[in-house]
């Protein structure tokens, strides 16, 4: 089958042909994919390396070699299935949870895959959703969106996800207190809109892009600031009308992340998102002193992202700018947003590449 794939590190993508998904057994699902998001997942693992403060790790050394297939934001129109798949038929439209585990470990067996140390995630230890097609292991891992946007819906198994998980992170709140929200890429936007939606009133967005500033406001953030001034610390508890308890970093710079520890009141929690990457230096005594907790969040569990899309076909989740392309485009897609020139979100769309 055709698929979009990594060649060469931080180079244009190939078309390439690659194997089909074999005849699915048991309770395997084959799915045609129809959408796929650009996330900025995407985009590291297309670069090659991972940053993780001093150093940066060459993929190979976790595994993955090229060529491979990235993409996993995944919706798609079930293609075969296994013979023990209940409830499901040729045709369906399903939403794909990636972030699939070994199956075997503890972890796997609460259905919290996103914690799984052995992960075979889609778009990273498997083909993703930047190829025709997409094997999953189990129909547990898709989700019915029912008459959601497709194009929307697949953005919800990544970004929605992370900011709905992350969110949970800081509950319980009331909702006339600051939420702080660093970045206002699609992460951000998909924040603003699941913070609505729970009914919270009081959404403070920092970031270094006007642009993106005003897309927020578009969302219904009730505050936005630039970051990059030096006198944020300062303005921003009078921006937010209170003391800052909670803080959502998307971008999860060395910059971002020692702003956002600085910026916490006693007792406040730092949710850990974005995979910018870089070193934070923590005075250590300040810990304890300040009952502060800083809270890594990867993506999100199977339940959770049921969840979410209980709450986006509900209505109360606003949609988040979509820009659809063919996959020819792939390349474009993310330069663009690694050069951070991105409104909401890109999608491939197979209706728009065939």
């Amino acid at each position: 089958m055709k698929s979009w794939a990594v060649t060469q590190a931080g180079q244009a993508l190939e078309e390439i042909e690659i194997p089909s998904p074999s005849a699915p057994i048991g309770t395997e699902v084959v799915l045609d994919v129809s959408h796929c998001g650009v996330c900025h997942s995407d985009v590291h693992f297309w670069e090659g390396f991972l940053n993780v403060g001093d150093k940066k790790i060459p993929l190979e050394a976790i595994g993955m070699h090229t060529p491979y297939t990235l993409g996993h934001e995944i919706v798609g129109k079930v293609a075969a299935i296994g013979p023990d798949v209940k409830d499901m038929k040729i045709g369906d439209i399903r939403l794909v949870y990636p972030w699939i585990g070994c199956g075997e470990c503890s972890d796997c067996a609460r259905e919290d895959d996103n914690l799984c140390s052995s992960m075979q995630s889609l778009g990273m230890r498997a083909t993703g959703g930047f190829a025709r097609q997409v094997s999953v292991p189990h129909q547990k891992y898709l989700v019915d969106i029912g008459d959601l946007d497709p194009a929307l819906a697949a953005t919800y198994a990544c970004s929605g996800l992370t900011v709905y998980s992350a969110i949970q992170k800081l509950m319980p709140l009331a909702k006339d207190d600051p939420v702080v929200l660093i970045g206002a890429g699609g992460l951000g936007l998909n924040a603003i809109s699941v913070l609505k939606a729970q009914g919270h009133e009081n959404i403070v967005v920092l970031d270094v892009s006007e642009q993106n500033r005003q897309s927020a406001i578009d969302m219904g953030a009730s505050a936005v600031a630039d970051n990059s001034k030096e006198d944020i610390l300062d303005t921003l508890p009078k921006i937010a009308n209170g003391s800052i308890k909670s803080i959502i970093d998307m971008v999860n710079s060395a910059d971002t992340a020692s702003l956002a520890f600085n910026a916490l009141a006693k007792g406040g929690k730092l949710v850990q998102v974005g995979l910018f990457g870089g070193t934070l230096t923590i005075p250590l005594s300040l810990m304890p002193s300040r009952v502060i907790s800083i809270i890594g969040n990867l993506v999100g569990n199977p339940q959770e992202l049921r969840d979410l899309i209980t709450l986006a076909r509900s209505g109360k989740i606003s949609p988040i700018p979509i820009s659809c392309k063919p996959r020819s485009a792939v390349s474009d897609a993310l330069s663009d947003l690694r050069d951070g020139k991105v409104k909401g979100r890109i999608v491939l769309d197979s209706a728009l590449s065939d």
